[in-house]
Formats: C-alpha cells, structure tokens, sequence
C-alpha cells in the first residue's frame, strides 16, 4: 500500500492544474485500462503478486473428454466488471450478483455451491488488485495526460 499512497502523493499536484471534466476525462482511461488489466490477470488466474490462484477442487461429474472452463471466464466480461469514473475517482467493481460470486472468491469465504447445495469454503483468489506495473500504467497514462 505505500507504493498507492506515494503515488496518490505525486499525482495530487499534478491533478490540481485539470479541470473537473478532464480530470472526469482521465479517470475514465484510467479506469477503462485498469479494467482491461484486470480481466487479463483473472484470465490468466493470478493474484496481484504474481503467485497463481489456487487450483479448482476435482469435480465428481466431469465426464471424461469434456470441456474444462478456466475459473471467472464470465466474471471478466465488461457486463459484470465495471469501470466508472468521476473527476475524483477510477473505480473497477464487480456489479449485480457477480459482486456476491467476486466477495466469495476474493476473500475465501463460505457459500453454498449451488442453490441448494451444501456449503463450501472457497479458497481466497484475490480477483482485483494492483500490483507494480498497474501503479506504473496509471502513473505513465496521468503523466501523458497532463503533460
């Protein structure tokens, strides 16, 4: 966290010379880039460290041959990852019931697999984070924009 706060330090002065719709401008970039970060990470099942996500428990009924899908291939989707923007902030959010899907997952809590199924601890896969080359985007794209 104190490579966020060094950064949030450097770009405050940087921000105060933009007015609310560029800054509204630029928080939408920000957050449409982190977006598409994001999605790609999940896609490639890694947590913001670097270290992979913990592996999918074997399945009782996989029939042999069929196909495997990779964990929050729907999650990823722009219809349930949001960016949103104000002139104060870039946000990246899980909407709707992938939110609930999301909490579970990231954090490792309980839930039930199924509607009425039994209840299972998930293990914690961190699906939104930022990590040091996220921190470097961020910083390159307000550079680019102010200067």
């Amino acid at each position: 966290m104190n490579g966020l706060h060094a950064l949030d330090a450097y770009l405050a002065g940087l921000l105060a010379k933009l007015d609310a719709p560029q800054r509204r401008l630029l928080a939408r970039t920000i957050a449409v880039e982190l977006r598409r970060r994001q999605a790609a990470r999940i896609a490639a099942q890694r947590n913001p460290d670097g270290s992979a996500y913990a592996p999918r428990k074997p399945q009782l009924r996989h029939k042999r041959g069929g196909i495997r899908r990779a964990m929050f291939s729907r999650l990823r989707m722009a219809r349930y990852l949001k960016a949103q923007a104000d002139p104060n902030t870039a946000v990246v959010t899980f909407a709707g019931t992938a939110q609930r899907i999301a909490t579970v997952h990231h954090f490792g809590l309980r839930d039930r697999v199924n509607k009425n199924g039994l209840m299972a601890q998930y293990p914690a896969r961190e699906l939104l984070g930022l990590d040091a080359a996220d921190i470097d985007a961020v910083t390159e794209m307000v550079v680019r924009h102010v200067l």
